[in-house]
């Protein structure tokens, strides 16, 4: 099936948010930050903002710390899901100082207020910092416990009037089982919110799908592995699949 986005060198979308996993910043190791990982992503993100694209990021902190981990070895799920929260932070903060070792100005936005290090979460500001061209990194989640980076990202990506979220990831796509595990697994080109529901397809939690839905957001999930993958799909070219009725 032919992909909806039409080559062209133009981009498509004119403002975008960019939702990572903290498990892209490890690079091969087993735990934390891998700054040649973190510069290469940086550069991607670089690569789109060349071509006027307003872009938001949202990264996960499974790296350092992930909540429900914490909470299933007895920790109080509350007080794990803040700890998770942190850890978005610390690697937000990592993001923002490659991105600006390349002459990218950014600005880490947290939806917990901690004046030292970051700015906290004022939409207005923010949408002024991406009308400047700033890349904005939202740390800290949704702010709340039980909440995932994944809804914090369309969350933000909604209050921000982004014209679509990119899921970068490990594979090319969606694919109906794991393609890792299963050599006749299929990528769609585009699915349905409800297919991604109802199928259990992984794209994100049930949580950010449904925020998605609701608001008609689309959803392109690619490689964050494929060299100039990120710009590439903003081209019209690439592969990938896309979340949307």
């Amino acid at each position: 099936m032919a992909s909806d986005i039409t080559t062209t060198e133009e981009p498509r979308f004119n403002r975008v948010l960019l939702k990572i996993s903290g498990e892209a910043l490890m690079g091969d190791q087993g735990f934390g930050l891998h700054p040649p990982t973190v510069a290469r992503i940086a550069q991607e993100v670089k690569g789109v903002h060349e071509m006027g694209v307003e872009i938001c990021m949202v990264i996960g902190g499974g790296n350092i710390f992930r909540g429900l981990q914490g909470s299933a070895q007895g920790m109080e799920r509350t007080t794990a899901d803040y700890m998770g929260m942190l850890a978005t932070v610390m690697n937000a903060l990592a993001m923002q100082s490659a991105l600006e070792g390349l002459g990218i100005f950014t600005r880490v936005i947290s939806a917990i207020p901690m004046d030292q290090v970051c700015e906290p979460y004022i939409r207005r500001r923010a949408v002024r910092h991406l009308e400047k061209k700033r890349v904005c990194i939202f740390a800290a989640g949704t702010g709340n416990p039980y909440f995932t980076t994944d809804t914090a990202a369309t969350l933000r990506a909604n209050e921000m009037s982004c014209e679509a979220i990119f899921k970068g990831t490990k594979v090319d796509g969606v694919y109906d089982k794991d393609p890792v595990k299963h050599d006749d697994a299929v990528r769609y080109d585009k699915v349905s919110y409800d297919e991604v529901l109802q199928k259990r397809l992984g794209v994100m939690d049930a949580s950010a799908i449904a925020l998605a839905r609701d608001n008609n957001l689309p959803i392109i999930v690619f490689s964050l592995d494929e060299p100039g993958g990120f710009r590439g799909i903003l081209a019209g070219k690439g592969t990938f699949t896309r979340v949307q009725d």
